[in-house]
């Protein structure tokens, strides 16, 4: 292969990767938000974190399938509910997200399970279930929560996985 071939799909390789990754600008506002809403919505910043990096990636304006937007992910209806008008705006997306989160925790006694539970399902479907919730999407995502949630507390999670031990707290 030419060296100019080789080079060329090189560079186009880290373009497409540098393009991908947050702008440390974006990065560092994005954390400031995440800090500021978490503690002014008494909110755990690990747990904000911990979301933000599952459904994002830190990304400001990913877009999912399924119609979230933003790093919070949060869906249309909810975005609405919450006054969020631009979801890719990084202020009004952590802000929005955060009250989610804070609204939630007071309507589940802060119950972290299902906080997250809800955060992914709606709080519809986890409020007519509470504990009950079998969804094996919905379990697997409050357990990839609650490890992160973890990594971000420093706290070691115990490598048996029985069902007490399954919870975000």
């Amino acid at each position: 292969m030419r060296p100019a071939l080789i080079f060329a799909q090189v560079l186009s390789a880290i373009s497409i990767c540098w393009a991908q990754t947050p702008k440390p600008q974006e990065r560092i506002k994005a954390e400031y938000y995440v800090e500021s809403y978490a503690h002014r919505y008494k909110v755990p910043v690990a747990l904000v974190r911990a979301i933000v990096e599952h459904e994002s990636n830190w990304q400001p304006c990913v877009a999912s399938p399924k119609g979230a937007v933003g790093l919070m992910q949060l869906m249309p209806v909810t975005a609405r509910r919450l006054g969020v008008r631009d979801r890719c705006n990084l202020e009004q997306n952590i802000s929005g997200g955060v009250r989610y989160l804070a609204w939630l925790m007071r309507l589940f006694h802060d119950d972290l399970r299902l906080v997250v539970a809800a955060y992914y399902a709606g709080e519809d479907a986890i409020r007519r279930r509470t504990l009950a919730y079998r969804n094996p999407d919905v379990v697997a995502y409050v357990a990839r929560i609650r490890t992160a949630y973890l990594r971000e507390t420093s706290i070691n999670p115990r490598t048996t996985n029985t069902s007490s031990e399954r919870d975000v707290r």
